[in-house]
């Protein structure tokens, strides 16, 4: 399969350098020079993944990530920052806004296009996790939740809501097996996988964001172990 990777820097070297290594190993490669190019090359082509840079003009990667997430036709595209800046919480405003991964400059070639490959594969897991999520028989009563796996979409009492990347597939997760407990390593290693490292807060504020959007009473702490759904 011929994987379509949009890739976004406003430095035209990086543009050629990792283009032409991606193009090498036969990915179909799409240029942007800012995120508001990004948007509108994204919205055309739906690329597979996105290698996004963080620090941009007109509109950084952190908007453009945000932006990306609320398009219902890229909820499947994965989105990866590749940009200069380590600090921690850098990383966390990246995945909090729907990143899937995160690679720090500078980076040898033949370990991006190893990772990049690795997050594709892993995306095609996290797929067949959701497909699970959707054979699950929708709830009834006054509080009804059901899974639509291909809009990327839950719908909550008939009105549809839709979540950013890692919430659905952290919902789908929980929603697959009811009453299973899921510890946080389980967790991690499904949504964000094993290679991602991310922190407590970032599957905390994940779970807040779920609980107000589909009730606080869907998905229960197991204090020290994780969560499950009921």
């Amino acid at each position: 399969m011929n994987y379509r990777i949009l890739l976004v820097d406003d430095e035209p070297d990086i543009l050629e350098f990792v283009g032409y290594n991606l193009r090498r190993e036969e990915f179909e490669v799409y240029t942007a020079s800012n995120g508001r190019e990004a948007l509108e090359v994204a919205t055309q082509v739906e690329p597979h993944l996105i290698l996004l840079d963080m620090m941009m003009p007109e509109m950084d990667g952190i908007e453009t990530c945000r932006r990306l997430r609320e398009i219902p036709s890229l909820a499947k595209t994965m989105v990866v920052f590749l940009t200069a800046r380590a600090e921690d919480e850098s990383q966390l405003e990246g995945f909090e806004v729907g990143a899937d991964d995160y690679i720090t400059k500078p980076v040898k070639v033949k370990l991006l296009v190893s990772r990049l490959k690795a997050i594709l594969k892993r995306a095609e897991v996290q797929q067949a996790v959701v497909a699970d999520a959707a054979a699950v028989v929708p709830e009834e009563g006054n509080d009804s939740i059901s899974i639509d796996r291909e809009r990327f979409m839950v719908t909550k009492n008939g009105e549809e809501l839709i979540l950013p990347r890692k919430e659905f597939q952290l919902l789908a997760l929980l929603y697959s097996k009811p009453q299973k407990v899921f510890s946080r390593e389980e967790i991690y290693s499904t949504v964000w996988g094993s290679e991602v490292v991310v922190g407590d807060r970032t599957i905390d504020v994940h779970i807040r964001k779920l609980r107000t959007k589909i009730g606080e009473d869907h998905i229960v702490t197991i204090k020290g172990v994780g969560y499950k759904y009921q």
